[in-house]
């Protein structure tokens, strides 16, 4: 961070925006590209007049979020039903294997729990990780293989739709995710998320979030725990259906996240 002499005020390092709101800095994703260490060392963020999910008001806004969440997820899964029997039966007939793909991810306070997928890899593909490891191109402290030669057909049409993400549907609906949050790490990614910065564990993990939408792994992992700072400290209903809405606008548009 670099001093503005604004009190609390922290800029994104190699930059001389000061960014008022998470919308604005989302106007700027290629600033987060370039985030290190040093631009998450300062102390949280102000309040921006947004109701905060803490605090006084924060039991009803989380009822209103929680609510949100449950109504969404279950309309989302009755309309899309018919679509979620085609993919099942396309992965099946592209590929030997299961349906769905479970991993662990870091949920709510901690907790481990294993994240739902359509299956877009062949059959055993963590086990294959280690070995392409060194084809790695997401930013600093996270792991993607643009071009990961794991991944199916099939799967390659599921990504770039991320209809891959539809069964976390489920976990919303069982409290286990959000509809919009900080993303859900692996535990090798968790790790490196030290002290106070580990405060994005107390909200649920999102199906889509800022990070998402600002850049997703082009974004190295500091600037998705400086990215998940501006929306923990400013969340409110209508941040939340902005970055659905933006979200939406990357889906149609075929460019994954």
């Amino acid at each position: 961070m670099k001093s503005t002499g604004l009190e609390s005020e922290p800029t994104l390092a190699g930059s001389d925006m000061v960014p008022a709101s998470l919308t604005e800095v989302m106007r700027h994703p290629d600033a987060f590209a370039q985030v290190g260490a040093d631009a998450v060392a300062a102390p949280p963020l102000p309040a921006r007049g947004t109701p905060s999910l803490q605090g006084e008001h924060g039991a009803l806004a989380r009822a209103a979020k929680r609510t949100f969440d449950l109504v969404a997820a279950l309309l989302l899964i009755v309309l899309l039903a018919p679509l979620w029997l085609a993919m099942a039966l396309l992965i099946k007939a592209d590929s030997p294997g299961a349906i769905l793909f479970r991993q662990r991810r870091i949920g709510r306070d901690g907790q481990t729990f294993g994240m739902l997928k359509f299956r877009t890899m062949v059959d055993g593909a963590d086990a294959r990780k280690p070995a392409l490891l060194h084809l790695n191109d997401a930013a600093e402290g996270l792991f993607k293989i643009h071009a990961d030669p794991r991944v199916t057909k099939i799967g390659r049409w599921l990504r770039a739709t991320c209809l891959d993400e539809l069964p976390q549907l489920l976990h919303v609906v069982t409290g286990k995710m959000s509809l919009v949050g900080p993303r859900p790490l692996v535990p090798d990614e968790d790790a490196q998320i030290r002290g106070l910065h580990r405060e994005r564990l107390n909200m649920r993990p999102g199906m889509t979030g800022a990070w998402q939408v600002a850049g997703a792994s082009a974004i190295p992992i500091h600037g998705m725990i400086l990215l998940d700072r501006y929306y923990i400290e400013q969340w409110s209903f209508w941040l939340d259906l902005k970055l659905l809405a933006r979200t939406a606008v990357i889906v149609i548009g075929r460019r994954g996240i």
